[in-house]
């Protein structure tokens, strides 16, 4: 068989700056979006040699039309790629590459990530297993003391509250998050240099002040805010945390976006439940409809994530959840059928099938005791379908 083109030859691979650099470049040649940018890099080993290549191996690949190859080829704009870092330096900001290790690592798991992000301040280890707590911009009292609540509560398990730093729930969240002596991440619809809305700065220059936490962003240095710019926003809200938490919506709103994409990536959902004559309903239909846990307090939320966070505070020896402590004993009352299913659990998630077959339980049968035992608070259920005892 006859290649169309002769096969490529490999180079030595380009420093991590010179990488992110190609990656900024690509990034700015007309027609060329985040997914194009991994398609590319994926199929020529880096960006670097994307920017090199020809435009007949280019149009070669995935998703890369004719003209779009040509773009590539032909763009010659350096300036521009020095321009946005000089801007990231001036207010301490940095590029940080989907294959660095400071890049979150479940946003680098998730559907669509940004090949690369601009960070201002500081990601820590922690940040990696933060939870999005997000609402409605026109948030009333009640909304507000609901992510105080939860927002606090949750710096005060030691977990990040991330959030995109909107008026409303988003700002209340980032602010508590502090008060609880916190982290908390803000993900911006705009470059780190550009803080949206302008009111919000106090808050930010907080935030860094304190080394409590960071901007996120993947639009370069200089981009205003934009209403298109919000979704993809919402998206890195989702992917990077392992749940979200929506304090209060309408019913419509960024907020159930931000919901919907988590379920779509198999992140927790939680909700609150707002007043009943409220005209907030978007939380009560999330709960409704089965697509969020209802919450009433952080504890409640972090009993949930405790099996899927490794930078948890250090249990106290013997107690549980330490590894010092000794297996909890099974209440006296289970009947047999719901004693073979907790010893098949344990505290770590489990797939439903596995736990069938080492109860050597029908499924159907399983399934009605799981939950019964979910009711009286000795199970917990995961997104897709995981079961661990409490």
């Amino acid at each position: 068989m006859t290649l169309p083109f002769p096969p490529m030859t490999a180079d030595p691979p380009a420093s991590p700056d010179a990488e992110r650099r190609a990656l900024v470049a690509l990034s700015l040649v007309p027609g060329v979006g985040t997914g194009r940018v991994r398609a590319l890099v994926a199929a020529m080993g880096s960006a670097t040699a994307a920017l090199g290549a020809a435009p007949r191996r280019l149009a070669a690949v995935d998703g890369i039309g004719l003209a779009t190859a040509a773009a590539i080829a032909a763009w010659d704009d350096e300036p521009a790629v020095e321009r946005l870092f000089e801007a990231a330096d001036r207010v301490g900001a940095r590029a940080v590459a989907l294959d660095d290790a400071e890049y979150p690592p479940l946003l680098r798991r998730s559907f669509d990530p940004p090949p690369l992000v601009w960070v201002r301040g500081r990601l820590a280890p922690a940040d990696a297993e933060g939870v999005a707590v997000v609402g409605t911009r026109q948030a009333t009292d009640y909304g507000r003391r609901v992510a105080e609540h939860l927002a606090g509560g949750l710096a005060r398990h030691g977990i990040t509250v991330v959030s995109g730093l909107a008026y409303g729930i988003d700002a209340a969240a980032h602010a508590a998050a502090l008060d609880a002596g916190g982290r908390t991440v803000a993900v911006l619809g705009s470059g780190v240099d550009r803080i949206y809305p302008a009111a919000h700065a106090p808050l930010v220059r907080r935030l860094l002040d304190a080394d409590a936490g960071a901007l996120v962003s993947e639009f370069p240095p200089g981009t205003p805010p934009d209403a298109k710019h919000f979704p993809r926003r919402n998206r890195i809200v989702a992917g990077m945390t392992l749940g979200t938490v929506v304090a209060e919506s309408r019913s419509r709103g960024g907020a159930l976006l931000t919901a919907a994409i988590a379920l779509e990536e198999g992140r927790e959902v939680f909700a609150a439940p707002a007043p009943l004559f409220s005209e907030s309903t978007g939380t009560h239909r999330l709960i409704q409809r089965g697509y969020a846990a209802l919450v009433t307090d952080a504890d409640e939320i972090a009993e949930v994530l405790a099996p899927l966070r490794r930078h948890a505070p250090a249990a106290s020896p013997g107690s549980p959840g330490s590894p010092a402590a000794p297996a909890p004993t099974l209440p006296a009352d289970l009947v047999a059928v719901e004693r073979r299913l907790m010893e098949a659990l344990t505290t770590e998630p489990r797939p439903f099938d596995a736990v069938v077959e080492d109860a050597g339980l029908e499924a159907p049968t399983a399934l009605v005791y799981l939950l019964q035992l979910e009711f009286r608070g000795l199970v917990r259920q995961l997104a897709g379908k995981q079961f661990f005892r409490v």
